[in-house]
């Protein structure tokens, strides 16, 4: 084999072939969910992307509004209220790698019907919208990567096993189970607009898909156990254990 200067630059995934618990083979072949195509889901498919994942299903009801553009790297002013997220996510996404395919789904998670992935990311707005992702996942024994920000703090919670998103949940959940903190769709009475901006969104996805990536290359033993939080306020991050709940409808 020839080597010559500029060689190893010719290989688009060279770098992450030297990273040893990676299996690029596994990534390039697993199918993947993403629901939301918000600012989360905007951040994780451009890091699934880019990693050498190429086949995900994106799944969003929402067309974009102004709000969306300050963190949102693939809208455009042209996009407002002139075409669904799911929609533009994969067209401009799709434009990273030739060989991705994104097929986009402009409807209600409550709505899919087929569960066949290999792993699932939620990128969501919505308590309700995250515990149907959840249990279907728990159902269907997929690994599920939760993904949540509010201002300059966030969280990411990986379910592997015994502990899912619903064993976490606490009153105060129930409370705002149905509330949507979305900046569109008119048909839902909205409750005031929760803080974000995009490098709280940025560490969140990333860590998001570092943890996807780790399960899909087959290091489970690597991942998150169970939340992640961060804070960017004081620049701290904690990683907290929690226990099955006994009562949880996902586990009986």
């Amino acid at each position: 084999m020839e080597i010559r200067p500029g060689f190893y630059d010719e290989d688009r995934f060279d770098r992450s072939k030297r990273i040893d618990i990676l299996n690029m083979e596994m990534m390039q072949k697993a199918n993947v969910l993403v629901v939301g195509a918000g600012a989360l889901g905007n951040e994780v498919m451009k890091n699934l992307i880019l990693s050498g994942v190429r086949n995900i299903t994106i799944v969003d009801m929402d067309d974009v509004a102004t709000s969306n553009l300050n963190r949102c790297v693939f809208f455009r002013e042209s996009d407002v209220r002139n075409g669904m997220k799911a929609d533009i996510v994969a067209k401009r996404a799709s434009e990273l790698d030739p060989d991705v395919k994104i097929v986009p789904k402009t409807i209600r998670i409550q709505e899919l019907k087929e569960w066949d992935y290999d792993i699932v990311l939620g990128c969501l707005d919505n308590i309700s919208a995250r515990l149907h992702t959840n249990a279907h996942c728990v159902y269907n024994k997929i690994p599920y990567v939760d993904g949540a920000t509010d201002g300059l703090r966030g969280k990411v919670q990986v379910v592997l096993g015994d502990v899912c998103l619903q064993c976490t949940m606490n009153r105060t959940h129930a409370k705002v189970v149905d509330q949507r903190f979305s900046c569109t769709d008119s048909q839902h009475v909205f409750v005031p607009r929760m803080a974000a901006e995009i490098t709280t969104t940025s560490v969140i996805a990333a860590i998001q898909v570092r943890e996807a990536l780790k399960i899909i290359s087959g290091r489970e033993e690597t991942c998150i156990i169970n939340v992640f939080y961060y804070d960017g306020i004081t620049g701290e991050t904690q990683i907290l254990r929690a226990e099955p709940d006994p009562e949880c409808p996902n586990h009986g």
